[in-house]
């Protein structure tokens, strides 16, 4: 196979790799800031988006949940969640950087 192909070849993954890796983050972040959302704005906890939303967002907040501990619960999850999201969306554009320079 000659070098060009290989090189080719190899942006394509690192292009698939680096929009998959960016899609993952940013919902990640998204699924947080929704949660912040839901949960200032009092949305009902018994729904099932409310639900689906909260699934998703405990275990992607990596253990920021009780980072900070404020008294007003609604203040903790916003800020608790947001710097989670804002940790996802870092992570995200590290990753992305580092893939495209291994292209």
């Amino acid at each position: 196979m000659p070098r060009a192909d290989l090189r080719r070849t190899r942006a394509r993954v690192v292009g698939v790799l680096v929009n998959v890796v960016r899609w993952v983050g940013n919902v990640g972040a998204a699924l947080l800031v929704i949660h912040v959302v839901f949960t200032v704005a009092g949305a009902n906890p018994d729904n099932g988006i409310t639900r689906f939303v909260a699934s998703w967002a405990e275990p992607l907040a990596l253990g920021f949940q009780d980072l900070f501990m404020p008294d007003d619960p609604k203040l903790a999850v916003a800020v608790n969640y947001g710097v989670a999201a804002l940790f996802w969306l870092i992570a995200t554009s590290m990753a992305v950087r580092i893939l495209r320079a291994l292209s």
